[in-house]
């Protein structure tokens, strides 16, 4: 469906204010489908966003910075995020050895069967890309860096 349509907006400024409305409304609409799908397993998505960063550095463990340098939304409070991973028995905390003001952050084996089971979930949502070519997925991911540069 058209941005014009979804928001009943007929005329904009110009062409830039209409991109900014369309990736703003995209990006809200991606996570919208995301968050639904995880919800039955009782994750948010900043929860699986620090979930699978700390997937990627296991079995090494990771710090409070580590993970909002990496995540997504850096407005996340990270340690309220582990806080609530921890308490699912998703995560471990343990006081780093070689430096007792450092925490470091583990994936359990729970939290790495929890990303097994909703990895075709995640995959599933991308069905609004799949309308892209692989050309003009890889065009949007260029053009979505220029925005950013």
């Amino acid at each position: 469906m058209k941005l014009e349509d979804e928001i009943q907006q007929r005329a904009f400024k110009n062409v830039h204010q209409k991109a900014h409305l369309n990736v703003v409304f995209t990006a809200g609409w991606l996570q919208q489908r995301l968050a639904a799908a995880f919800k039955p397993y009782g994750l948010t998505l900043p929860q699986y966003n620090v979930l699978r960063i700390l997937r990627g550095q296991h079995p090494k463990p990771a710090t409070v910075n580590l993970l909002i340098e990496r995540m997504l939304d850096k407005t996340s409070n990270a340690s309220r995020i582990v806080d609530k991973l921890e308490a699912k028995h998703l995560v471990t905390r343990q006081i780093c050895p070689s430096n007792r003001r450092a925490v470091d952050i583990r994936i359990t084996e729970a939290g790495l069967e929890l990303l097994r089971q909703t990895e075709s979930l995640a995959d599933s949502q991308h069905r609004g890309l799949h309308n892209l070519n692989d050309e003009e997925a890889a065009q949007l991911s260029d053009l979505l860096d220029k925005i950013r540069d």
